[in-house]
């Protein structure tokens, strides 16, 4: 059937018309500010990320420190070694010197100070080997000690926190089971000094009465000394 000019018209209008709703509402649901839920979420998407990234720069730092402080322990073991070598060395050269000194001063012998030049090498002899000894003392009080740390308790994980690595990573327990309790320890290498511990059992904070005790309220620990 021939439809007329002006019915098109009306048509395409009604047509116009019938499509607008849907344009309109999807403008107005763009213009729509984000909800209070939709902007929380993007912000804990954000610092998520943010945190993650942080936490494995620190990752990398610490494997970077770990590994530099391992070619120093090893450094400190070999300068003992040498340390030891020469020690030997000075006191048999000292031993000499004073057998030399006890056979009697050759007619002629040169002094120093109104002594026998044998007992000033006697002398300087031994005051080489004491600088040694202290040397020595002072790399083992450098060198790290292993260190034995433990929770004795029922949970499912265990992990100790510290001053050790500035409260940043810590160290995961192992779990020993037997009968009556359960026993959680780990083996660290530490230098010579005072750190402040405490244990994350099971995502919680908890001081261990195995170890002692310092600080007050919040900001009580466990004390470890590594002599």
């Amino acid at each position: 059937m021939p439809i007329s000019l002006q019915e098109s018209a009306s048509y395409g209008d009604n047509s116009l018309e019938g499509e607008n709703p849907s344009i309109d509402s999807e403008e107005e649901t763009l213009a729509q500010p984000p909800t209070r839920e939709q902007i929380m979420a993007l912000l804990t998407d954000a610092q998520r990320e943010q945190l993650t990234k942080k936490l494995s720069e620190a990752n990398q730092q610490n494997r970077f420190l770990k590994r530099q402080l391992k070619v120093k322990e090893d450094a400190l073991v070999k300068f003992k070694s040498e340390l030891g070598v020469m020690e030997l060395e000075i006191q048999a050269l000292a031993r000499l010197a004073e057998e030399i000194a006890q056979c009697g001063i050759p007619e002629g012998s040169r002094k120093i100070n109104g002594k026998y030049i044998h007992s000033h090498l006697v002398t300087r002899l031994e005051a080489v080997h004491e600088k040694l000894k202290e040397q020595i003392k002072d790399v083992d009080a450098a060198q790290s000690k292993e260190v034995s740390v433990f929770w004795i308790g029922m949970a499912e994980s265990v992990q100790v926190m510290g001053t050790f690595d500035g409260w940043s990573q810590g160290e995961h327990l192992s779990p020993e089971y037997n009968g009556s309790y359960t026993k959680f320890s780990t083996t660290m290498l530490l230098r010579p000094g005072r750190y402040e511990i405490k244990f994350l059992v099971d995502g919680e904070w908890q001081l261990s009465p195995e170890f002692p005790i310092i600080g007050e309220g919040l900001t009580k620990n466990n004390l470890l000394v590594v002599e």
